[in-house]
């Protein structure tokens, strides 16, 4: 009877001992260079489920590559400001708005190549349109073809596409390909598209793989969102469309009867180096290879006169390149601003410069889906409406059973962001994205007439109709709000 006494007394002794052990030691290692906000939800999830929080913050509580892809993005960063000296950058627009100048410099610092002048860029905006014209630019290739997307699916839809580059592959031209590991692995089609590029000769490779038994682990969640393509060196496209169908060929997407809607845009002239350095700084980091045959400084006088930087971001840098970009352009509005998004989910500063800006008299209006595809981060981005709509944002809801997958963001007049970036958390710190800073108002109005297309098949949300929502889906929203900060 003692024996058991003293042991269950020791029991109890050492889970009170382990308990404040992991509890001493969170606080001091969780809030280290985190956002209070992410660092308040971590702690809370350990300290009220204890096993599962700390399981869970050993499994993605790094939010950092490995140090090794870390040093190689280092490494890439230095070679391109030291290779970027000898660019043909070509002719920059006049009379930029004076703040543009510093947030261009500030993208610099951060990673980004610098700004170019005299590109071409062109929209598009219909989804088996740009598959298709993205197919016909590739067989038009005389050098090589270099392919990135985040998903990448031989099906229907894309059978043009993957046909552009078995007829380039069989004449003899590189196609390199990248997609990301994670993404395409468990999707419908993986096996169907890796026998087709396997078939065609292609080079390809799965990025940011989780593959254990070959050495290759990161935090599980880490992603490469980026979508884009290049041609020479003489065109590129980027944007949000993934090459898949416009179901993503899931079950529960064609039972919902869900599309996704996208923008994609064509680009050409100097900033196309930009796009290629991307694709081989991410080609270096999944492969070691250096691609010394490629000169990607060779760009060309493009097509049009626009003022084009590209801004790579990801957990690959010290900080979340994506996110400032956002928040200089926000604070530099002075009449408008058009933000279209499918998962808007704001930190802290992001939320502060959206309601700023309104507060300065600026027209702020959100284009988001009436209908979502991810449960939670569904349900975050709508426990944030009722302070947008307090504030003064219009809130347009693409109508179902549609899903509005575009990223992009204008400013006044001039100013605009295109890319594979959203405005959530996940894309701040956990993908690693691409966008596109364009300056030019012939531009801009493209963008105007998507921006309108989209308001005129969407309605708008008001503060009204937020009030009469059920109790069920306020505390639903709450919750998956609280659960988006554990990053």
């Amino acid at each position: 009877m003692n024996f058991d006494f003293t042991l269950s007394w020791w029991f109890i002794a050492l889970t009170v001992i382990v308990d404040l052990t992991i509890r001493i030691t969170a606080i001091i290692v969780v809030p280290r260079n985190r956002r209070p906000t992410a660092a308040m939800a971590w702690l809370l999830a350990i300290y009220f489920i204890p096993i599962i929080g700390v399981f869970l913050f050993l499994l993605i509580g790094n939010p950092r590559l490995p140090r090794p892809r870390r040093r190689k993005q280092a490494a890439i960063n230095e070679y391109i400001s030291e290779t970027s000296a000898s660019l043909q950058l070509g002719t920059l627009r006049p009379h930029a708005p004076d703040w543009f100048g510093a947030l261009v410099h500030m993208n610099q610092s951060l990673g980004a190549m610098p700004i170019s002048g005299d590109n071409g860029a062109h929209l598009i905006s219909g989804y088996q349109e740009s598959l298709d014209e993205m197919a016909d630019a590739i067989r038009q290739a005389k050098e090589y073809v270099h392919v990135e997307f985040y998903i990448l699916q031989a099906d229907a839809s894309t059978d043009n596409f993957f046909r552009a580059m078995e007829e380039v592959a069989a004449r003899g031209l590189p196609v390199r390909v990248l997609l990301d590991h994670w993404a395409n692995r468990w999707k419908p089609r993986y096996k169907e598209t890796v026998r087709r590029l396997d078939a065609m000769g292609a080079d390809w490779h799965v990025m940011l793989p989780v593959q254990p038994l070959r050495g290759k682990t990161q935090r599980p969640d880490l992603r490469n969102h980026r979508k884009l393509l290049v041609i020479d060196g003489d065109v590129a496209f980027l944007g949000s469309q993934n090459i898949t169908d416009s179901t993503y060929n899931l079950p529960k997407n064609i039972k919902r009867g869900l599309h996704w809607v996208d923008l994609m845009v064509r680009v050409d002239g100097p900033v196309v180096a930009s796009v290629n350095a991307v694709f081989l700084s991410d080609w270096y980091s999944e492969t070691d290879q250096v691609l010394t045959s490629v000169d990607f400084t060779a760009a060309k006088i493009g097509s049009g006169d626009l003022d084009c930087q590209i801004v790579p971001s990801g957990p690959g840098f010290e900080v979340e390149n994506n996110l400032r970009l956002f928040l200089g352009l926000l604070y530099a509005a002075k009449r408008e601003i058009m933000i279209v998004s499918p998962y808007f989910v704001p930190d802290e500063a992001l939320l502060l410069a959206v309601t700023a800006a309104c507060d300065r008299g600026v027209q702020v209006e959100l284009f988001v889906s009436e209908e979502g595809d991810q449960a939670m981060v569904y349900h975050a981005q709508r426990s944030y409406y009722e302070v947008l709509l307090r504030a003064g944002v219009r809130i347009w809801m693409y109508k179902k059973p549609y899903i509005l997958h575009t990223k992009s963001l204008t400013i006044d007049d001039e100013v605009a962001v295109i890319g594979s970036s959203n405005m959530d958390m996940r894309s701040f710190g956990l993908n690693m994205e691409i966008s596109m800073l364009v300056r030019g108002e012939e531009f801009v109005q493209e963008m105007r007439a998507v921006e309108d297309h989209y308001r005129d098949l969407s309605r708008e949300l008001t503060l009204e109709e937020w009030k009469q929502q059920p109790l069920r889906s306020t505390v639903l929203d709450n919750l998956a709000r609280l659960t988006s900060a554990l990053q």
